[in-house]
């Protein structure tokens, strides 16, 4: 499946979200997720800066939906974000069964952008989602969208 338009907007979405983080003194990233019918049932962005660093949006939405999603619902969601999940964040999407991830940004290219900017390198290695959870349903990165997530980086180096 490639990224719609319809994704597009979703991903828009978790890019602000992520804009929200930065501007809250917290690293860039946002996530959505989005019912069968498109609607918003939960968002969040990085909330890290706390000290947890386990406070990632995505494992914010799996645990969300573990409480709050029925089960033979979940594998029809999507969750849309910034940046590609980190391997904690793929199990747990894994876990709690939900489906398809769009991405606008890949794990891959945050590496390149941190060693860019000068960012902090990330003590977990930037595995690529399908090698987490293999036959996962994952689009991305967007182009466009991914410029802009790289500009949200760049403001926080």
């Amino acid at each position: 499946m490639t990224i719609s338009d319809i994704d597009r907007d979703f991903l828009r979405r978790a890019v602000g979200l992520a804009t929200r983080a930065l501007e809250s003194g917290d690293e860039p990233f946002g996530s959505v997720l989005v019912s069968p019918e498109g609607d918003v049932l939960f968002e969040d962005h990085n909330r890290v800066s706390g000290g947890d660093a386990t406070q990632h949006p995505e494992f914010a939405i799996a645990r969300w939906a573990a409480g709050n999603v029925a089960a033979a619902i979940r594998p029809r969601c999507t969750v849309y974000t910034s940046g590609e999940h980190c391997p904690m964040c793929s199990a747990a999407h894994a876990w709690v069964g939900l489906g398809r991830i769009v991405y606008a940004s890949s794990s891959a290219q945050l590496g390149e952008w941190a060693a860019e900017l000068g960012l902090p390198v990330s003590p977990v290695a930037a595995l690529p989602i399908e090698l987490i959870v293999p036959g996962a349903d994952v689009d991305g990165p967007d182009p466009e969208l991914a410029a802009e997530v790289r500009a949200l980086h760049a403001r926080r180096s």
